[in-house]
Protein backbone atom coordinates (compact mmCIF):
# COMPACT_ATOMS: atom_id res chain seq x y z
CA UNK A 1 0.00 0.00 0.00
CA UNK A 2 2.93 2.18 1.00
CA UNK A 3 4.58 1.53 -2.57
CA UNK A 4 1.68 2.25 -4.45
CA UNK A 5 0.82 5.40 -2.70
CA UNK A 6 4.65 6.01 -3.19
CA UNK A 7 4.54 5.63 -6.76
CA UNK A 8 1.61 7.82 -7.09
CA UNK A 9 2.82 10.49 -5.86
CA UNK A 10 6.20 10.01 -8.37
CA UNK A 11 3.76 9.92 -10.80
CA UNK A 12 1.96 13.10 -9.86
CA UNK A 13 4.98 14.89 -9.24
CA UNK A 14 6.60 14.11 -12.89
CA UNK A 15 3.49 15.55 -14.58
CA UNK A 16 3.39 18.57 -12.58
CA UNK A 17 7.06 18.68 -13.69
CA UNK A 18 6.11 18.14 -17.29
CA UNK A 19 3.24 20.66 -17.38
CA UNK A 20 5.85 23.43 -15.79
CA UNK A 21 8.25 23.05 -18.47
CA UNK A 22 5.82 23.22 -21.68
CA UNK A 23 5.75 27.07 -22.33
CA UNK A 24 2.39 26.24 -25.08
CA UNK A 25 0.52 24.37 -22.36
CA UNK A 26 1.05 26.93 -19.72
CA UNK A 27 -0.32 29.99 -22.63
CA UNK A 28 -3.24 27.94 -22.99
CA UNK A 29 -3.91 27.39 -19.80
CA UNK A 30 -3.57 30.92 -19.19
CA UNK A 31 -5.61 32.63 -21.94
CA UNK A 32 -8.71 29.73 -22.39
CA UNK A 33 -9.28 27.89 -18.90
CA UNK A 34 -11.58 25.34 -19.41
CA UNK A 35 -13.94 24.28 -16.54
CA UNK A 36 -15.58 20.93 -16.33
CA UNK A 37 -19.05 22.39 -16.27
CA UNK A 38 -18.89 23.88 -20.13
CA UNK A 39 -16.93 21.89 -21.27
CA UNK A 40 -19.39 19.89 -24.23
CA UNK A 41 -20.20 16.36 -23.74
CA UNK A 42 -18.49 14.02 -26.18
CA UNK A 43 -19.94 12.19 -28.45
CA UNK A 44 -19.95 8.72 -27.65
CA UNK A 45 -17.39 6.49 -29.23
CA UNK A 46 -17.24 2.64 -30.18
CA UNK A 47 -15.21 0.69 -27.78
CA UNK A 48 -12.74 0.18 -30.64
CA UNK A 49 -11.58 3.40 -30.95
CA UNK A 50 -11.56 4.25 -27.01
CA UNK A 51 -9.52 1.34 -27.16
CA UNK A 52 -7.06 2.40 -29.91
CA UNK A 53 -6.96 6.36 -28.70
CA UNK A 54 -4.98 6.38 -25.48
CA UNK A 55 -3.84 8.95 -23.42
CA UNK A 56 -0.69 10.48 -24.00
CA UNK A 57 0.30 11.42 -20.47
CA UNK A 58 -1.24 8.39 -18.78
CA UNK A 59 1.18 6.46 -21.23
CA UNK A 60 3.80 8.51 -19.91
CA UNK A 61 2.59 8.41 -16.61
CA UNK A 62 2.65 4.19 -17.18
CA UNK A 63 6.01 4.70 -19.01
CA UNK A 64 7.20 6.74 -16.13
CA UNK A 65 5.84 4.02 -13.24
CA UNK A 66 7.55 1.12 -14.84
CA UNK A 67 10.91 3.03 -14.96
CA UNK A 68 10.33 4.13 -11.74
CA UNK A 69 9.47 0.43 -10.66
CA UNK A 70 12.72 -0.73 -12.92
CA UNK A 71 14.44 1.95 -11.62
CA UNK A 72 13.33 0.91 -7.63
CA UNK A 73 14.22 -2.68 -8.40
CA UNK A 74 17.58 -1.73 -9.75
CA UNK A 75 17.81 0.01 -6.78
CA UNK A 76 16.84 -2.49 -4.13
CA UNK A 77 19.50 -4.87 -6.10
CA UNK A 78 22.15 -2.53 -5.69
CA UNK A 79 21.22 -2.26 -2.43
CA UNK A 80 20.87 -5.40 -1.91
CA UNK A 81 24.49 -6.25 -3.01
CA UNK A 82 25.44 -3.60 -1.47
CA UNK A 83 24.29 -5.26 1.71
CA UNK A 84 25.76 -8.02 1.10
CA UNK A 85 29.26 -6.88 0.79
CA UNK A 86 28.80 -5.03 3.80
CA UNK A 87 28.25 -8.27 5.17
CA UNK A 88 30.67 -10.04 3.79
CA UNK A 89 33.33 -7.33 4.43
CA UNK A 90 32.38 -6.93 8.01
CA UNK A 91 32.86 -11.05 8.12
CA UNK A 92 36.19 -10.38 6.23
CA UNK A 93 36.90 -8.00 9.29
CA UNK A 94 35.39 -10.45 12.12
CA UNK A 95 37.60 -12.74 10.23
CA UNK A 96 41.06 -10.53 10.15
CA UNK A 97 40.38 -9.66 13.53
CA UNK A 98 40.16 -12.96 15.02
CA UNK A 99 43.41 -13.68 12.90
CA UNK A 100 45.07 -11.09 14.24
CA UNK A 101 43.74 -12.11 17.84
CA UNK A 102 44.95 -15.47 17.50
CA UNK A 103 48.91 -14.25 15.95
CA UNK A 104 49.14 -12.01 19.12
CA UNK A 105 47.98 -14.96 21.11
CA UNK A 106 50.72 -17.20 19.21
CA UNK A 107 52.94 -14.21 19.71
CA UNK A 108 52.18 -13.67 23.25
CA UNK A 109 52.85 -17.71 24.13
CA UNK A 110 55.83 -17.47 21.63
CA UNK A 111 57.53 -14.92 24.36
CA UNK A 112 56.38 -16.47 27.15
CA UNK A 113 57.96 -19.63 26.44
CA UNK A 114 61.03 -17.48 25.05
CA UNK A 115 60.99 -15.67 28.77
CA UNK A 116 60.38 -19.12 30.31
CA UNK A 117 63.87 -20.73 28.67
CA UNK A 118 65.38 -17.33 29.10
CA UNK A 119 64.85 -17.38 33.06
CA UNK A 120 65.43 -21.02 32.78
CA UNK A 121 68.88 -20.79 31.27
CA UNK A 122 69.67 -17.82 33.93
CA UNK A 123 68.79 -20.15 36.38
CA UNK A 124 70.95 -22.27 35.13
CA UNK A 125 74.18 -20.18 34.42
CA UNK A 126 73.50 -18.88 37.81
CA UNK A 127 74.16 -22.17 39.20
CA UNK A 128 77.15 -23.38 37.21
CA UNK A 129 79.16 -20.03 38.30
CA UNK A 130 78.42 -21.17 41.70
CA UNK A 131 78.96 -24.27 40.94
CA UNK A 132 82.17 -22.90 39.37
CA UNK A 133 83.07 -20.62 42.03
CA UNK A 134 82.42 -23.41 44.71
CA UNK A 135 84.95 -25.41 42.67
CA UNK A 136 87.57 -22.68 42.56
CA UNK A 137 87.11 -22.12 45.39
CA UNK A 138 88.35 -25.68 46.69
CA UNK A 139 90.77 -25.88 43.78
CA UNK A 140 92.75 -22.12 45.13
CA UNK A 141 92.26 -24.11 49.21
CA UNK A 142 94.20 -27.18 47.18
CA UNK A 143 96.56 -24.93 45.26
CA UNK A 144 97.40 -23.10 48.61
CA UNK A 145 97.89 -25.86 50.06
CA UNK A 146 100.47 -27.65 47.67
CA UNK A 147 102.25 -24.46 47.30
CA UNK A 148 102.61 -24.31 50.87
CA UNK A 149 104.20 -27.72 50.81
CA UNK A 150 106.06 -27.06 48.23
CA UNK A 151 107.19 -23.73 49.29
CA UNK A 152 108.88 -24.92 52.02
CA UNK A 153 110.41 -27.81 50.01
CA UNK A 154 111.91 -24.52 47.42
CA UNK A 155 112.94 -23.16 50.27
CA UNK A 156 114.72 -26.14 51.75
CA UNK A 157 116.42 -26.68 48.05
CA UNK A 158 116.97 -22.46 47.78
CA UNK A 159 118.83 -22.60 50.61
CA UNK A 160 120.85 -26.01 49.65
CA UNK A 161 121.54 -24.28 46.52
CA UNK A 162 122.82 -21.04 48.16
CA UNK A 163 125.07 -22.55 50.37
CA UNK A 164 126.73 -24.66 47.85
CA UNK A 165 127.14 -21.63 45.83
CA UNK A 166 128.54 -19.50 48.50
CA UNK A 167 130.66 -22.61 49.51
CA UNK A 168 132.30 -22.72 45.82
CA UNK A 169 132.02 -18.69 45.81
CA UNK A 170 134.22 -18.93 49.10
CA UNK A 171 136.59 -21.14 47.11
CA UNK A 172 136.95 -19.31 44.36
CA UNK A 173 138.65 -16.74 46.35
CA UNK A 174 141.61 -16.70 48.45
CA UNK A 175 141.62 -15.93 51.69
CA UNK A 176 144.73 -13.49 51.54
CA UNK A 177 144.72 -9.83 50.61
CA UNK A 178 147.12 -8.44 48.55
CA UNK A 179 150.00 -6.64 50.28
CA UNK A 180 151.32 -3.63 49.81
CA UNK A 181 155.02 -2.55 50.12
CA UNK A 182 156.95 0.84 49.41
CA UNK A 183 159.78 -1.85 49.20
CA UNK A 184 158.33 -4.48 47.27
CA UNK A 185 161.36 -6.38 47.66
CA UNK A 186 161.90 -8.41 50.55
CA UNK A 187 165.84 -9.47 51.98
CA UNK A 188 165.24 -12.99 50.91
CA UNK A 189 165.07 -12.30 47.32
CA UNK A 190 161.16 -12.67 47.15
CA UNK A 191 159.61 -9.73 45.22
CA UNK A 192 155.87 -8.62 46.48
CA UNK A 193 153.67 -7.99 43.59
CA UNK A 194 149.95 -6.19 44.40
CA UNK A 195 147.03 -5.76 42.95
CA UNK A 196 148.15 -2.29 41.31
CA UNK A 197 149.58 -4.76 38.50
CA UNK A 198 149.82 -4.16 35.31
CA UNK A 199 150.01 -6.67 32.65
CA UNK A 200 152.89 -5.96 29.18
CA UNK A 201 152.39 -8.80 26.88
CA UNK A 202 152.67 -9.45 23.46
CA UNK A 203 153.49 -6.77 20.55
CA UNK A 204 153.35 -3.61 22.07
CA UNK A 205 150.72 -1.26 20.05
CA UNK A 206 148.82 1.76 20.51
CA UNK A 207 145.98 -0.46 22.15
CA UNK A 208 148.94 -1.54 24.68
CA UNK A 209 149.76 1.92 25.39
CA UNK A 210 145.77 2.92 26.14
CA UNK A 211 145.68 0.02 28.03
CA UNK A 212 149.04 0.69 30.21
CA UNK A 213 148.76 4.74 30.55
CA UNK A 214 145.05 4.59 31.60
CA UNK A 215 145.62 1.88 34.81
CA UNK A 216 149.08 4.32 35.52
CA UNK A 217 146.74 7.29 36.25
CA UNK A 218 143.83 5.05 37.71
CA UNK A 219 146.45 3.86 40.31
CA UNK A 220 147.83 7.36 40.85
CA UNK A 221 144.74 8.37 41.00
CA UNK A 222 144.20 5.59 43.75
CA UNK A 223 147.25 6.17 45.78
CA UNK A 224 150.82 8.14 45.20
CA UNK A 225 153.03 6.45 47.12
CA UNK A 226 152.50 2.99 46.89
CA UNK A 227 154.36 1.12 43.71
CA UNK A 228 152.53 0.22 40.11
CA UNK A 229 154.15 -3.02 38.39
CA UNK A 230 154.62 -3.33 34.79
CA UNK A 231 154.47 -7.39 34.72
CA UNK A 232 156.44 -8.85 31.39
CA UNK A 233 155.62 -12.23 30.76
CA UNK A 234 157.13 -12.23 27.18
CA UNK A 235 157.07 -9.13 24.65
CA UNK A 236 159.03 -9.18 21.07
CA UNK A 237 158.58 -5.26 21.52
CA UNK A 238 156.63 -3.54 18.91
CA UNK A 239 155.85 -0.33 18.11
CA UNK A 240 158.30 2.88 19.27
CA UNK A 241 155.10 5.38 19.55
CA UNK A 242 153.44 3.32 21.56
CA UNK A 243 156.17 2.19 23.86
CA UNK A 244 157.70 6.27 24.28
CA UNK A 245 153.75 6.77 25.38
CA UNK A 246 154.55 4.32 28.18
CA UNK A 247 157.85 5.66 28.99
CA UNK A 248 156.59 8.98 29.74
CA UNK A 249 153.49 7.72 31.54
CA UNK A 250 155.68 5.86 33.56
CA UNK A 251 158.61 9.13 33.75
CA UNK A 252 155.36 11.44 35.39
CA UNK A 253 153.91 8.79 37.57
CA UNK A 254 154.53 10.23 41.13
CA UNK A 255 154.15 6.81 42.28
CA UNK A 256 157.21 4.62 41.44
CA UNK A 257 156.61 2.27 37.94
CA UNK A 258 158.66 -1.17 38.56
CA UNK A 259 158.92 -3.53 35.57
CA UNK A 260 159.00 -6.68 36.40
CA UNK A 261 160.29 -9.71 33.29
CA UNK A 262 159.17 -13.30 34.31
CA UNK A 263 160.68 -14.89 30.69
CA UNK A 264 161.83 -12.30 27.52
CA UNK A 265 161.83 -8.50 27.09
CA UNK A 266 162.95 -7.56 23.37
CA UNK A 267 163.46 -4.40 21.49
CA UNK A 268 161.21 -2.02 23.04
CA UNK A 269 159.82 -4.05 25.60
CA UNK A 270 163.79 -4.35 26.91
CA UNK A 271 164.24 -0.60 26.32
CA UNK A 272 161.14 -0.06 29.03
CA UNK A 273 162.43 -2.70 31.12
CA UNK A 274 166.00 -0.83 31.32
CA UNK A 275 164.66 2.83 31.47
CA UNK A 276 162.40 2.33 34.33
CA UNK A 277 163.85 3.49 37.81
CA UNK A 278 162.94 0.09 39.26
CA UNK A 279 163.41 -3.36 37.10
CA UNK A 280 163.37 -7.12 38.04
CA UNK A 281 163.79 -10.31 36.55
CA UNK A 282 164.48 -14.14 36.96
CA UNK A 283 167.48 -15.48 36.66
CA UNK A 284 166.91 -17.66 33.37
CA UNK A 285 164.67 -14.28 32.13
CA UNK A 286 166.41 -13.24 29.02
CA UNK A 287 166.53 -9.48 28.00
CA UNK A 288 167.79 -8.81 23.99
CA UNK A 289 168.40 -5.16 22.79
CA UNK A 290 169.48 -4.68 19.38
CA UNK A 291 169.38 -1.61 16.71
CA UNK A 292 166.08 -0.64 14.71
CA UNK A 293 165.61 -2.52 11.92
CA UNK A 294 163.19 -1.67 9.11
CA UNK A 295 161.96 -3.08 5.83
CA UNK A 296 160.83 -1.45 3.14
CA UNK A 297 157.93 -1.85 0.75
CA UNK A 298 157.00 -0.94 -2.80
CA UNK A 299 158.74 0.80 -5.51
CA UNK A 300 161.38 3.33 -3.62
CA UNK A 301 164.17 5.31 -5.25
CA UNK A 302 167.25 6.43 -3.49
CA UNK A 303 166.31 9.68 -1.86
CA UNK A 304 162.92 7.56 -0.15
CA UNK A 305 165.02 4.92 1.04
CA UNK A 306 167.34 7.75 2.15
CA UNK A 307 164.90 9.37 4.18
CA UNK A 308 163.79 6.24 5.88
CA UNK A 309 167.22 5.45 7.29
CA UNK A 310 167.32 8.88 8.15
CA UNK A 311 163.94 8.82 10.11
CA UNK A 312 165.16 5.51 11.50
CA UNK A 313 168.47 7.07 12.92
CA UNK A 314 166.52 9.77 14.69
CA UNK A 315 164.55 7.17 16.25
CA UNK A 316 167.74 5.30 17.19
CA UNK A 317 169.09 7.80 18.27
CA UNK A 318 166.25 9.17 21.03
CA UNK A 319 166.01 5.29 22.12
CA UNK A 320 169.45 3.76 21.95
CA UNK A 321 171.15 7.34 23.64
CA UNK A 322 169.55 7.05 27.09
CA UNK A 323 169.94 2.92 27.37
CA UNK A 324 173.41 3.50 26.39
CA UNK A 325 173.77 6.44 28.72
CA UNK A 326 172.37 4.01 32.09
CA UNK A 327 175.22 1.41 30.56
CA UNK A 328 178.22 3.97 30.70
CA UNK A 329 179.33 3.45 27.24
CA UNK A 330 178.46 5.49 24.06
CA UNK A 331 175.72 4.80 21.52
CA UNK A 332 178.74 3.86 18.85
CA UNK A 333 179.93 2.04 21.70
CA UNK A 334 176.58 -0.04 22.28
CA UNK A 335 176.36 -0.85 18.76
CA UNK A 336 179.56 -2.32 18.10
CA UNK A 337 178.75 -4.28 21.27
CA UNK A 338 176.11 -5.76 19.76
CA UNK A 339 177.48 -6.94 17.05
CA UNK A 340 180.35 -8.33 18.67
CA UNK A 341 178.18 -10.55 20.59
CA UNK A 342 175.90 -11.50 17.67
CA UNK A 343 176.20 -10.96 13.73
CA UNK A 344 172.64 -9.94 13.38
CA UNK A 345 173.55 -7.57 16.31
CA UNK A 346 170.54 -9.13 18.26
CA UNK A 347 172.51 -8.85 22.33
CA UNK A 348 170.27 -11.19 24.15
CA UNK A 349 171.52 -11.60 28.15
CA UNK A 350 170.30 -14.09 30.83
CA UNK A 351 169.11 -12.06 33.71
CA UNK A 352 172.17 -12.03 35.61
CA UNK A 353 174.29 -10.86 32.88
CA UNK A 354 171.84 -8.38 32.28
CA UNK A 355 172.13 -6.85 35.90
CA UNK A 356 175.45 -6.41 35.25
CA UNK A 357 175.28 -4.01 31.92
CA UNK A 358 172.66 -2.01 34.01
CA UNK A 359 169.82 -3.57 31.58
CA UNK A 360 167.96 -4.51 34.96
CA UNK A 361 168.23 -3.43 38.36
CA UNK A 362 167.38 -6.65 40.16
CA UNK A 363 167.40 -10.29 40.12
CA UNK A 364 165.04 -12.02 42.05
CA UNK A 365 165.02 -15.57 43.52
CA UNK A 366 161.08 -15.92 43.71
CA UNK A 367 157.62 -13.47 42.97
CA UNK A 368 154.55 -13.41 44.88
CA UNK A 369 151.74 -12.01 42.98
CA UNK A 370 149.10 -11.42 46.30
CA UNK A 371 146.57 -9.52 43.87
CA UNK A 372 145.91 -13.20 43.04
CA UNK A 373 142.79 -13.89 44.70
CA UNK A 374 140.28 -15.21 43.05
CA UNK A 375 140.58 -18.17 40.34
CA UNK A 376 141.43 -17.62 37.42
CA UNK A 377 139.92 -20.12 35.62
CA UNK A 378 136.31 -18.63 36.77
CA UNK A 379 135.10 -16.55 33.83
CA UNK A 380 131.79 -15.24 35.66
CA UNK A 381 130.96 -13.67 38.91
CA UNK A 382 134.48 -11.66 39.56
CA UNK A 383 134.56 -8.38 40.58
CA UNK A 384 135.42 -5.55 38.02
CA UNK A 385 139.33 -5.65 36.98
CA UNK A 386 141.56 -4.56 34.06
CA UNK A 387 141.27 -6.64 31.62
CA UNK A 388 144.44 -7.84 28.62
CA UNK A 389 144.47 -6.40 25.57
CA UNK A 390 142.80 -8.89 23.45
CA UNK A 391 145.71 -11.00 21.36
CA UNK A 392 146.02 -10.45 17.58
CA UNK A 393 144.61 -13.28 14.96
CA UNK A 394 147.12 -15.87 13.50
CA UNK A 395 146.89 -16.93 10.43
CA UNK A 396 148.83 -19.30 7.61
CA UNK A 397 150.31 -17.98 4.75
CA UNK A 398 150.78 -19.62 0.80
CA UNK A 399 153.88 -21.97 2.08
CA UNK A 400 152.04 -23.26 5.21
CA UNK A 401 153.77 -20.59 8.03
CA UNK A 402 151.46 -19.53 10.92
CA UNK A 403 151.91 -15.28 11.01
CA UNK A 404 150.08 -12.67 12.48
CA UNK A 405 149.54 -9.22 11.09
CA UNK A 406 150.77 -6.23 13.25
CA UNK A 407 148.26 -3.43 13.46
CA UNK A 408 148.72 -0.07 11.24
CA UNK A 409 151.33 2.12 12.60
CA UNK A 410 150.72 5.94 13.08
CA UNK A 411 152.61 8.44 10.82
CA UNK A 412 156.29 8.54 11.55
CA UNK A 413 155.76 5.18 13.54
CA UNK A 414 158.41 2.57 13.10
CA UNK A 415 158.03 -1.07 15.06
CA UNK A 416 161.31 -2.00 17.02
CA UNK A 417 161.00 -5.40 17.93
CA UNK A 418 162.51 -8.67 17.60
CA UNK A 419 161.62 -10.95 14.72
CA UNK A 420 163.24 -13.50 13.59
CA UNK A 421 161.54 -15.59 11.88
CA UNK A 422 159.24 -12.84 10.60
CA UNK A 423 155.86 -14.32 12.24
CA UNK A 424 155.20 -10.51 13.08
CA UNK A 425 154.52 -9.46 9.31
CA UNK A 426 153.00 -5.82 8.36
CA UNK A 427 150.05 -5.28 5.69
Amino acid sequence: MKTTTRSALVLLGLATAAFAQDPAAKATAATAPISIAEKPADKPESAEKKEEKKDPVKEEQEKLTAENNLAAAKLTAETNAMRSEITRLKMEKDLLAERLSLAAMKRQVAQEEAMTKIEAEKAQIVRDNELAKARAEYLTNELKATQSQSGIEISKLQNQIASMEMETKRKAYADSKPVYLENPLRDDGTLVISDRRIALNGPITMATADHITDRIDFYNNSDKKMPIFIVIDQSPGGSVMAGYRILKAMESSDAPVHVVVKSFAASMAAGITTLAKESYCYPNAIILHHQISSTLFGQMNLTEQGEVVKESQRWWTRLASPVAAKMGVSTDEFIKRMYEHSSSGDWSEFGEDAQKLKWVNHIVSGIEETSFTKNPDLKSGAPAAPQPVAEMKEEVDANGRPFSYLPRLTPKDVYFMYNPDQYYRVR
